[in-house]
């Protein structure tokens, strides 16, 4: 009986010693994390080769083992690079993929790569590692879309266009005013990734497990040698700790969120109720049953991906919830979440940032539709207020009747004759008619943030040295 368990024994040589039968074909499949944590394997090798130069420097290995694994490792490099490496699923994931085939490589000084770490800590690096890549990546999409919205706002600084609430008619705006918004919107979304990326700046390599290590390691050296500030101060923290990832998609998601709102206006403008707008053709598609059909489905796709990036963050924080110290295989599931909300936000960011590049605003359509919904009649009441010394209230309600008029004449505020005023306001003289030209709105609108043309030179100006400096 004795001799039948032992035939069965665990192969897997790297924790298999302690079991007598084998995983089942079903357990192995299930509990792989090779399918998508391969992405990992340059983070991996760099933590590896910065780890064991800090056990030769500190005698915990021999120099000549330290150039062996260096040896091996930077080969396996290679290997997964020109697509020559067999992963496998019996080792389970990307630490023990690569370990196991310094062994095959390299022989006994592999089997020392793994002293005082623990996959625990291993993995925690190697998603911080990784993160801190992506976040440059994204942040640097970010200042390159917010480039494109302030060039192209630097074009269209005056002209004009309705602004919106309700989705209706409000007042007149500029096109690079509006624009401009989404700068806005996007800086503070670069500063919550550069936040993010901040605290992700401690060292888990060196907890090992949970409680440390024994052996005489520097985590400072090591700390040093892969660009974090410091090590992490508690090793039950450090290997639990999946607060980086929760706060890189929760950045994310706000940016999706942003991008979703430009989407949908893009999706809006560009449609026949609109037409205030025209897509690049290499961002829109056709029909398969209707010729005519120019369909806008990048900012479409745009518009939905916040469904699957709001999707990975609270699936994962669902994950984490509730879990005891320190690591439980339930963490397992923090890598596809988050390596998909990299790659889709990456992809909205670099679609968006080329339907902006090459849209074309219609001016004659912006300004038809600003003929309607009254935009000027904010202006009017400002005007009876400032000029006819009328308190606002009643101001706001003369104007109302005002507006009311024009519906009726099927007429906009601008054809208005001064008479058709005085009607309601008895002493309106002709300066009201000024009030009611949809550019001399814009152009009083100079308070600080506001929408006025020299106001958005400045705001171009202001935002060049805010966000592209550097």
């Amino acid at each position: 009986m004795k001799k039948n368990s032992l035939n069965k024994q665990n192969n897997n040589k790297m924790w298999g010693g302690r079991f007598t039968t084998s995983l089942s074909e079903l357990m192995e499949e299930f509990n792989s994390s090779i399918k998508f944590d391969q992405i990992l394997y340059v983070e991996d090798i760099e933590g590896s080769l910065a780890h064991s130069e800090m056990l030769s420097r500190q005698n915990i290995i021999s120099k000549k083992e330290y150039l062996s694994i260096k040896s091996g490792l930077e080969q396996i490099k290679k290997e997964i690079s020109n697509n020559e490496f067999n992963f496998s699923t019996k080792l389970e994931d990307i630490h023990m993929n690569i370990e196991n085939r310094l062994v095959e490589i390299i022989g006994e000084p592999g089997k020392k790569l793994h002293t005082a770490r623990s996959r625990n800590d291993q993995v925690a690096t190697d998603i911080k590692l990784w993160l801190r890549k992506k976040i440059d990546q994204i942040e640097l999409s970010l200042k390159n879309l917010q480039r494109t919205l302030i060039e192209k706002s630097e074009i269209y600084y005056d002209l004009l266009m309705p602004g919106y609430t309700h989705l209706q008619v409000g007042q007149p705006v500029t096109f690079g005013h509006h624009l401009l918004a989404y700068v806005e919107m996007l800086g503070r979304d670069r500063g919550r990734l550069l936040d993010c990326r901040k605290r992700m700046s401690e060292l888990p390599l060196g907890s090992a497990a949970l409680a440390g290590t024994s052996y005489p390691i520097d985590r400072y050296f090591v700390a040093d040698k892969l660009g974090f500030s410091k090590p992490t101060e508690n090793s039950m923290d450090a290997v639990s700790d999946r607060d980086f990832a929760i706060e890189f998609m929760s950045a994310s998601s706000l940016i999706a969120i942003h991008l979703s709102r430009l989407a949908e206006e893009l999706v809006l403008w560009s449609s026949d109720r609109f037409d205030f707008v025209r897509l690049p053709e290499k961002f829109t598609t056709g029909s398969s049953i209707m010729p005519q059909k120019r369909n806008p489905d990048a900012a479409e796709l745009i518009r939905a991906k916040p469904g699957r990036i709001f999707g990975n963050l609270i699936g994962l924080m669902t994950v984490l919830k509730g879990l005891p110290m320190t690591y439980g295989k339930d963490m397992q599931e923090d890598k596809e979440p988050v390596f998909d909300t990299a790659k889709h936000i990456e992809l909205c960011l670099l679609n968006m940032d080329g339907i902006i590049k090459e849209i074309e605003p219609i001016p004659t359509k912006m300004m038809e539709a600003l003929q309607k919904g009254y935009p000027t009649a904010t202006d009017l009441a400002d005007y009876l207020v400032k000029n006819l010394n009328i308190p606002f209230r009643e101001a706001h309600h003369l104007t109302g009747r005002i507006v009311l008029l024009a519906e009726t004449k099927l007429s906009s505020l601008e054809d208005l004759a001064l008479e058709d005023i005085q009607s309601v306001v008895p002493n309106a003289d002709l300066k009201i008619l000024e009030v009611l030209k949809v550019q001399n709105s814009v152009s009083s609108r100079t308070s600080y943030g506001g929408t006025a043309p020299k106001n958005v030179l400045k705001a171009i100006k202001h935002a060049k040295k805010r966000f592209l400096k550097g």
